[in-house]
């Protein structure tokens, strides 16, 4: 089992930057493929971004691509969300995954959670 704990969410003007961070403990870290998904105020969780366990394979959602950079430092435990040029819409509580296996951009494709960090982004 790996237990994940998000940080770094805020308020950030339109255009600004914020880096997440996600902490892994337990079990071996680049045993697993990572993923950020955000869930909106009445929508579904939706997926961000993913990478493989040895960082060879990212893949972002259309609407973050050349805004977001996904990362990991299998040394550290710690995956990150680099996001630039945040938007009012990129607004939502985000989310890190964990899974054995490939990547997937699949929400019911992970099998652990953090708790999330709140994002918000304003006009």
């Amino acid at each position: 089992q790996v237990q994940l704990v998000e940080s770094g969410g805020g308020l950030v003007q339109a255009g600004g930057s914020l880096r997440l961070s996600c902490a892994a403990s337990g079990r071996t870290f680049s045993s697993y493929a990572t993923g950020w998904f955000r869930q909106a105020p009445g929508k579904e969780r939706e997926f961000v971004a993913t990478i493989s366990k040895n960082s060879g394979a990212t893949y972002y959602t259309n609407s973050v691509k050349g805004r977001f950079t996904i990362s990991r430092d299998n040394a550290k435990n710690t995956g990150y969300l680099q996001m630039n040029s945040l938007k009012p819409e990129d607004t939502a509580v985000y989310y890190c995954a964990a899974r054995q296996g490939v990547r997937s951009t699949e929400v019911d494709g992970y099998d652990y959670w953090g708790q999330g960090t709140q994002v918000t982004g304003s006009s």
